[in-house]
């Protein structure tokens, strides 16, 4: 069982910058392939950034690629989601996940825990 809770998230201007944390419960961290999900309202839930259990590979969504990074510090039990040069289509709320499925995951359905997400608003 895996408990995620994330933070950083907030009300920014355009071009600004947010780094969203994750943070896992549990001695297995380091086991877990974790990602970032959104979902804007009305909108399906899209895949935003993923990285493996190695911080070997990661992946991003094309609305995001060039601006958001995505890392991860197994001692820390910790994900992160840089975002620079927010747009405010950038505005949803922002899910961590966790499977223990190896590689890269970027289908939602494939991941087995979610935490309860953060809201980032950018404001033109």
């Amino acid at each position: 069982q895996v408990q995620l809770v994330e933070s950083g998230g907030g009300l920014v201007q355009a071009g600004a910058s947010l780094r969203l944390s994750c943070l896992a419960s549990g001695r297995t961290f380091s086991s877990y392939a974790m990602g970032w999900f959104r979902q804007a309202p009305g909108q399906e839930r899209e895949f935003v950034a993923g990285i493996s259990r190695s911080y070997g590979s990661t992946n991003y969504g094309d609305a995001v690629k060039g601006r958001f990074t995505i890392s991860r510090d197994n001692a820390k039990n910790t994900v992160y989601l840089q975002m620079n040069t927010l747009k405010p289509e950038d505005t949803a709320v922002y899910y961590c996940a966790a499977t223990s499925k190896v590689g890269v995951i970027i289908t939602l359905r494939q991941y087995d825990y979610w935490g309860q997400g953060t809201q980032v608003t950018v404001s033109s």
